[in-house]
């Protein structure tokens, strides 16, 4: 205390014209509408940034939250759309179900990368979710790009997925604008490019062509991205293969989405009943 009264003592007359020098100011502001205009002008300036900048850094401290919401919602407009899209096939039919989830044939579950494997022959990746949260194996796994791969091991809470980068990955994938299908495999090279094999001789196909999820599996519902045609061979055989560039940056995984076909039990039941 004796220590700030002796500031002010020292710097007495300093502080009296500083005073001064803001009564003037403020007098000056007030008196003068083009003063007045500039300084208000400039605090909004100081200000606005100021708020700008603190907006960003609480945005920037609750993305992870925000990203969590994101995933949550877009899993249940998944759903919904699944459900919609059957509604949409049954409006000729005379009477439409009583309920849509009793028509629903896949469930979305969202979740997230925690491990992800992609410089080896047979590639995993490890996710979030397991038995506890409806996963099980033979479940396809994509993210809003397109296909990641196939659970085949679950624990209670996290399970592991066989990667489309696996040597033993086989996803039934077809052309966008055509009913042509093959086989999805990986030679093991770059993870980027995947292959395409056991396409019929005479399907035409061009490069940039998009390859989509084929649907004649009961793992991964039909039209779901995979990537586009990167060369074409210059001898086209009865067993043609090609390269697919993915969609997906499969060294950079986030966010994903599990899908389980509910109607998979009885299309196995029925596929499997005179073995």
């Amino acid at each position: 205390m004796q220590q700030l009264f002796y500031f002010f003592q020292k710097n007495k007359y300093f502080l009296f014209f500083l005073f001064l020098e803001i009564i003037a100011v403020a007098l000056i502001i007030n008196n003068h509408s083009f003063h007045k205009s500039k300084f208000i002008s400039s605090t909004n300036y100081i200000t606005g940034g100021l708020y700008e900048k603190s907006s960003e850094l609480t945005e920037y401290l609750n993305l992870k939250e925000r990203n969590k919401n994101l995933s949550e919602e877009n899993t249940s407009l998944k759903n919904k759309l699944d459900q919609l899209y059957l509604m949409i096939d049954s409006i000729s039919i005379t009477k439409i179900s009583d309920s849509l989830n009793h028509n629903q044939q896949y469930k979305y579950i969202n979740g997230k990368v925690i491990n992800n494997i992609y410089h080896k022959s047979d590639n995993f990746i490890t996710i979030n979710r397991g038995a506890k949260n409806g996963v099980s194996t033979e479940m396809a796994v994509i993210n809003n790009k397109g296909v990641i791969g196939i659970t085949d091991n679950v624990g209670p809470k996290f399970s592991r997925v066989q990667s489309i980068l696996n040597s033993n990955s086989k996803i039934n994938a077809s052309f966008k604008n055509s009913n042509y299908f093959g086989t999805l495999i990986w030679n093991g090279k770059d993870y980027n490019i995947t292959q395409l094999t056991d396409i019929p001789r005479q399907a035409n196909f061009k490069i940039g062509d998009t390859i989509i999820t084929g649907g004649r599996s009961t793992i991964f519902p039909k039209g779901i991205p995979i990537g586009t045609v990167a060369d074409i061979p210059e001898k086209l055989s009865a067993t043609n293969t090609i390269n697919i560039k993915l969609f997906n940056d499969m060294a950079n995984l986030g966010h994903i989405y599990i899908i389980t076909n509910l109607n998979k039990k009885e299309i196995k039941t029925v596929e499997n009943k005179n073995e």
